[in-house]
């Protein structure tokens, strides 16, 4: 079995960039939606970005978006050379194509409260789908959906990022009902808004690693 990727999103602090990198998670979240607690500028995530890669050089660099226009994805992400963004407004499947077009590795959020949320999700044509329970924050909210919807759209072929109310008590738990591409996680490793904690971030990517540890040995 492939490892299962860990994301650490909503990163705002040099510091935590820093460590997360170098405990080894595979992909930080750097959040660029205005309405956000955890909104970076481009300058800021220009700092975070070096010092995320200077701690792992190979970390992936993801950029969350919520309803900006193609063109200013794109320019973003292009400065800053973020290699994924993450669409988690109500873009349609015309603004994962461009930013696809512009060389982009796109993750489109899909909020699921029923099993009709995941009926359909090869209609976005991303690179990826994270599944997230949905709230009026656009994700971070901590709160858990039913992971049964999530482990059928990956036993229909689709890679899923698995998010929503992840914490170091429940990961290995999910990665084992899911088996998902990647998990994210953003409260469930924070003080505060914006502010993570190391112990639970050492302590998610443990259990992370449990889990995917058990599912090779099966």
């Amino acid at each position: 079995m492939t490892a299962i990727a860990v994301k650490i999103c909503g990163v705002t602090r040099p510091d935590d960039a820093s460590f997360a990198a170098q405990v080894g998670a595979d992909y930080l979240g750097l959040n660029f939606w205005s309405g956000s607690k955890r909104r970076v500028e481009v300058g800021q995530a220009r700092a975070l970005a070096r010092c995320a890669r200077a701690g792992r050089p190979a970390i992936r660099l993801v950029g969350l978006f919520v309803d900006a226009p193609a063109a200013e994805v794109i320019a973003t992400a292009t400065a800053l050379g973020l290699e994924v963004v993450q669409l988690h407004g109500d873009e349609g499947a015309d603004v994962v194509a461009a930013c696809r077009a512009a060389g982009l590795e796109v993750w489109k959020a899909v909020p699921v409260a029923g099993a009709a949320d995941v009926d359909d999700l090869g209609r976005w044509g991303a690179d990826a789908l994270l599944l997230d329970a949905p709230s009026a924050g656009r994700g971070g909210s901590g709160q858990q959906f039913d992971w049964s919807h999530a482990a059928r759209a990956v036993a229909a072929g689709h890679r899923v990022v698995l998010a929503g109310g992840l914490t170091a008590a429940n990961v290995a738990t999910a990665i084992q009902a899911v088996r998902p591409f990647a998990v994210d996680v953003a409260s469930g490793v924070e003080q505060a808004a914006g502010v993570k904690d190391p112990v639970r971030v050492q302590h998610f990517l443990d259990a992370a690693r449990r889990g995917v540890s058990y599912l090779t040995r099966r």
